[in-house]
């Protein structure tokens, strides 16, 4: 299965995006299809032994619209000098057209020729020029209507656009019996609705494209963290080179101030660099020769020279943005509700109409007033709003998150993450630092302490566990070299084996011990290492115990005001561990979690994840996203405290790269703040359709409420205008740190 995101050009409102959407997941070859309306883009999974991106831009162009290839970059549109000015001078037409069509109505000054009384063909070819002129204006809401009508996807613009037409071509009937003689037919002109509604629906789409750049304004900033150009050192020499040009393996050049252009890896120099649009940490950062950079980092006071490793896509920032993209792109539980409504509603709206038409004129009512209702009803029905609802409000809280170091990979979790009632925490990486350090050594043999961890150190350096990192820092401290280890074994939840010089060697936790049957006669010394807040490392050569080891780790600063407001908000708080329950529980006294569960393998995390489920809890569990992978994949949502470098290996549902879980509550308060603003916009879109639609039927007309197809252009502009100012006030949401 491959997957692929495509730029889509002439969506409209939410009945285009269905209808590509349901036309894509019709087709053989394709998995599933997702198509969002605010980012004008498409995701497609499908079956790359059936389909390539050539037969799948053969599907968008057979359901009436155009792919753009492949999605790139998130496209803020400024509005350039000649659209203002079009825009300008058709608002200037607009009044003209509405004097001449309506002064006369309200005793305004008109000149005579102008005037239907004295001259109705003049007054009426006027009327017909102006009004040509706003059809060229709205021709792609015309062509757009027609086409996805014959494409069976019919949307806003088929409604537009058949309310037009039928307003201009019975305008033109009238036109002809006027040049006849039959000057009585002035009144029944329709150009003015034909022009006015195609002026207001420009307008909206003018407002409403403004307002959709606002709400990618924040994934925007991740894009312009990188600079556009760089340095790069080629035979000695300095040049200067666009992003693009820059290639796996070259030379990059960073000077006091400049940023880094790509991710990498220092090959000569140190400075101090500024990562905290990664990490959260407001301090700048020392590198040197070895260390690992990422494209964004503000370079402070070195010079660096760097050998490009993640260019383009597979830079940290391009991953960023990808997740935050393809997140925006999936879609909330809450928001099939209005897909399957948008998706029935324009069909609905035209037989509405229809319907009207001929229940007016078999009530007897004039031609011109049942074509003025069917009309009404066409223009004033807006399945936009319905279709904006959701995808602006996921758009504009996807982007607050990924400014707040959460990514977010489903937008289902904005919506699930309020449900959230119990949160399970693992204690290394999560809680502490992860930056584990050898603080206590019982010697218990008769051999040397250096010669001792020698052996220690130089099994511990094959392994991966966080704790070996502890080991390594030892050795590099102490100055001791690494001897060769053979038959090495890492049992994961227990620890490692392996052999130097003959010796067997185990190193691990007291399961170990349990699990090659070694007697275990320190238990005093165990004890008063772990009551010192210490993880335990039993070394034994041979068969017997040689040395208890103590490593011990620093707790996250802060951790305890997150704690303390996840529990005054009533989020139980639980920590998860495979250390031993008295080094586990003294941490969770100084960090304020009172429910530990330790000695735990990896392994056995899942089921203690599904037994809090069974137990009806909506559990987020909170990890490192590697030994904790398991877990996090059962939880109802998985959340991985990572460094921003490793951010494409994880599989986790959100991504906390500032390392720091007082996002938990930015992520929970964003979700409530999300999705009351989603039930208001979809409150008011229904509201709006249920009571305009009758209106516009003239079913209220007994009580003198009625519209006319100006009137309700004017409207449905107004009901999208109401959504997305609604969608953008999610902006102005307040993240205290550690406050809900």
């Amino acid at each position: 299965m491959k997957k692929i995101i495509l730029a889509i050009d002439g969506m409209t409102c939410s009945a285009c995006s269905n209808g590509l959407e349901k036309y894509l997941n019709k087709q053989n070859g394709i998995i599933e299809a997702q198509v969002n309306l605010v980012m004008a883009n498409a995701t497609v999974n499908y079956d790359e032994n059936i389909l390539d991106i050539n037969k799948i831009e053969k599907f968008v162009k057979e359901a009436g619209f155009k792919s753009l290839g492949e999605f790139k970059q998130i496209k803020i549109e400024t509005k350039n000098k000649k659209e203002k000015i079009k825009f300008i001078v058709f608002s200037f037409l607009a009044i003209v057209l509405m004097y001449i069509s309506m002064g006369h109505m309200i005793n305004l000054p008109i000149i005579d020729i102008l005037n239907p009384h004295f001259n109705p063909i003049a007054y009426t070819a006027v009327l017909l020029c102006l009004t040509i002129a706003f059809l060229i204006y709205g021709f792609d809401i015309i062509k757009n209507g027609y086409k996805n009508l014959i494409h069976k996807t019919p949307n806003m613009d088929t409604l537009v656009s058949l309310g037009v037409l039928c307003s201009f071509v019975y305008s033109l009937y009238a036109t002809y019996m006027i040049f006849n003689g039959k000057h009585e037919y002035t009144m029944n002109l329709y150009f003015e609705s034909a022009a006015i509604i195609i002026y207001f629906i420009k307008l909206g789409r003018y407002i409403d494209g403004i307002s959709k750049d606002k709400t990618k304004e924040a994934i925007k900033k991740l894009v312009e963290i990188t600079p556009n150009k760089a340095v790069i050192k080629v035979d000695g020499q300095e040049k200067v080179v666009t992003l693009d040009e820059i290639k796996k393996g070259m030379i990059v050049i960073a000077k006091p101030g400049e940023k880094i252009a790509v991710d990498g890896e220092i090959i000569n120099g140190k400075s101090h660099l500024d990562e905290s649009f990664i990490t959260g940490e407001s301090k700048p950062v020392k590198k040197q020769e070895g260390e690992k950079v990422i494209a964004g980092s503000l370079n402070y006071d070195g010079y660096l020279e760097y050998k490009a490793e993640k260019i383009g896509k597979e830079s940290t920032i391009s991953e960023i943005v990808r997740l935050v993209i393809e997140a925006s792109n999936t879609k909330a539980p809450i928001a099939k509700i209005a897909d399957k409504v948008s998706g029935y509603f324009v069909p609905f709206v035209i037989a509405i109409a229809i319907i009207t038409f001929f229940v007016y004129l078999f009530l007897g009512y004039d031609f011109s007033v049942a074509l003025g209702t069917f009309i009404t009803v066409l223009v004033v029905a807006c399945p936009c709003s319905l279709g904006l609802a959701t995808p602006l409000a996921i758009v504009v809280s996807e982007g607050i998150c990924a400014n707040n170091g959460i990514l977010v990979k489903k937008s289902e979790i904005l919506e699930n993450a309020q449900k959230v009632n119990t949160i399970v925490l693992d204690k290394t990486g999560t809680l502490t630092y992860g930056k584990l350090k050898v603080s206590k050594i019982i010697n218990l043999s008769g051999i040397e302490e250096k010669e001792l961890m020698q052996l220690v150190c130089s099994l511990e350096s094959k392994s991966t566990h966080p704790i070996s990192k502890a080991f390594l820092s030892y050795m590099k401290d102490n100055k001791i070299e690494k001897v060769d280890v053979d038959e090495f074994n890492e049992i994961t939840g227990y620890g490692i084996i392996g052999k130097i010089d003959n010796k067997k060697i185990i190193l691990g936790n007291k399961k170990i011990l349990d699990k090659y049957n070694i007697e275990n006669k320190f238990l005093k010394e165990e004890n008063e290492l772990a009551e010192e807040g210490n993880s335990i490392i039993y070394v034994v050569i041979d068969n017997e115990i040689k040395s208890i080891i103590g490593t011990n780790d620093i707790i996250r600063e802060g951790i305890e005001k997150s704690i303390e407001s996840l529990n005054r908000y009533g989020i139980e708080t639980i920590m998860l561990t495979g250390d031993n329950q008295i080094t586990a529980q003294k941490i969770a006294e100084k960090v304020g979690i009172t429910k530990v569960i330790s000695n735990v393998l990896p392994a056995e995390k899942v089921n203690v994840i599904k037994n809090l489920k069974k137990e009806n809890k909506y559990v987020m569990m909170c990890g490192d996203g590697i030994n904790d992978s398991p877990a996090l994949a059962v939880a109802d949502i998985g959340v991985s405290v990572k460094s921003g470098t490793d951010i494409a290996m994880d599989s986790s549902d959100v991504i906390l790269t500032q390392n720091d879980i007082s996002s938990i509550m930015k992520l929970i308060r964003i979700s409530k703040k999300t999705i009351r603003n989603i039930k208001q916009n979809l409150f008011w879109a229904f509201f709006y359709n249920l009571l305009m639609i009758p209106i516009a039927m003239g079913i209220f007309r007994f009580i003198g409420i009625t519209i006319n197809p100006m009137i309700a252009s004017v409207a449905m502009v107004l009901s999208s205008i109401t959504v997305i100012l609604n969608a953008l006030r999610l902006k102005r949401i307040k993240l205290n740190k550690n406050s809900m």
